[in-house]
């Protein structure tokens, strides 16, 4: 190869060993850091499934109420 050759294998040993995992790390890091936050979409359905439980839950109510009046031993079948 000569002496180019051997010439540039000394920076590309170098970033292979340094430089290459730095970054590499670097990026997961950063991803890894921008995913720990929620979206504005994430934001906005949990704001409406935050807004939904007190309907799901009077609608519960409801049903264990006519459940109640129904079938009046159904807890202790479950």
């Amino acid at each position: 190869m000569g002496f180019m050759g051997e010439f540039l294998h000394v920076p590309l040993i170098i970033f292979l060993t340094i430089v290459a995992p730095v970054w590499i790390i670097a990026h997961y890091v950063t991803r890894w850091r921008s995913m720990k936050t929620l979206s504005a979409d994430d934001e906005k359905m949990l704001a409406e499934l935050w807004e939904s439980v007190p309907r799901m839950e009077s609608r519960m109510n409801n049903l264990e109420r006519i459940l109640d009046a129904e079938v009046p031993d159904w807890r202790q079948q479950i």
